[in-house]
């Protein structure tokens, strides 16, 4: 950025209070920004500084590191990206229904790794009624994100009615509500879908996870993208103990996981499995 428009700035945003960001950021959730972040960066922590009455960068950054945990929350919600949409990335969901019909004689978990404001995992619900033919489907979604914000909007399910665009008219009406009044213009998930759904929050580099028993799918799209490859690989090594052994991860159409080939095979169309259970190579 020039000079000039840097000059522009509420507040001064130095390249040394970029980098600590960029460290904090880092070292807390394992997000790696680029240096192409640097605008994105401070505008969004611009908001922080005017709603702590902060002036100065340098004393954000002083108050996060006494340890203030409402702001670190703050902070962290500010610097994730949150895009979705239902049934992003529809070939999944296909394949996801599959799967689900050749599990029929046991009770299913499914777990949406970066929940985001809940299309996914609602997603993911709605598929599993599909396939069982109701909403008494064997099937339970846990949700996680590290973003609080996200978390309630996801927890609440209320959408605008321009997100149903990907849905039918028999979706629509089967798994959503339409508001009345002042909520017209918006939709409600339906309490027999949101009962499939538990949502926590989790961040993906904490020591724990409190995921007790191997799931039958993991969905963790576009999540590594914001991950450098060593970071990738470890969140990627936690995952694969906690996957069934004949259970399917569920990656972004951008990812490619070519540098955890000794965990995960993949089976086709950006969707993995163990590498101990992809089919053996013949010998040449």
């Amino acid at each position: 950025m020039s000079e000039a428009l840097r000059a522009d700035r509420e507040f001064h945003f130095s390249h040394r209070d970029f980098e600590e960001v960029r460290k904090l950021i880092y070292d807390h959730a394992g997000i790696a920004l680029t240096e192409a972040k640097e605008d994105m960066v401070y505008s969004r922590l611009a908001r922080r500084l005017r709603a702590t009455g902060l002036k100065t960068f340098k004393e954000y950054l002083s108050f996060l590191n006494a340890g203030h945990e409402e702001e670190w929350e703050a902070f962290v919600n500010s610097l994730t990206t949150n895009l979705t949409d239902f049934f992003r990335e529809n070939h999944h969901f296909t394949i996801l229904k599959e799967f689900l019909k050749t599990r029929r004689d046991r009770p299913i978990v499914l777990w949406s790794s970066a929940a985001s404001t809940g299309e996914e995992p609602y997603t993911m619900a709605m598929t599993a009624v599909e396939a069982f033919g109701g909403f008494n489907a064997p099937v339970q979604i846990i949700a996680s994100d590290l973003d609080t914000n996200v978390l309630k909007k996801a927890e609440d399910g209320v959408y605008p009615v321009e997100r149903m665009k990907k849905l039918s008219a028999e979706q629509q009406r089967r798994f959503f509500l339409k508001g009345t009044g002042e909520r017209a213009g918006f939709v409600k998930v339906r309490p027999e879908l949101r009962a499939m759904v538990r949502f926590f929050q989790l961040n993906l580099l904490a020591p724990n996870w409190p995921i007790r028993q191997p799931v039958d799918g993991i969905f963790c799209r576009n999540v590594m993208i914001y991950f450098d490859k060593p970071t990738q690989h470890k969140i990627l090594s936690r995952m694969k103990p906690l996957l069934k052994k004949d259970g399917l991860l569920f990656v972004g159409h951008s990812e490619a996981l070519y540098h955890a080939t000794d965990l995960f095979h993949l089976r086709g169309q950006t969707v993995y499995e163990h590498v101990e259970a992809a089919p053996a190579r013949p010998r040449k």
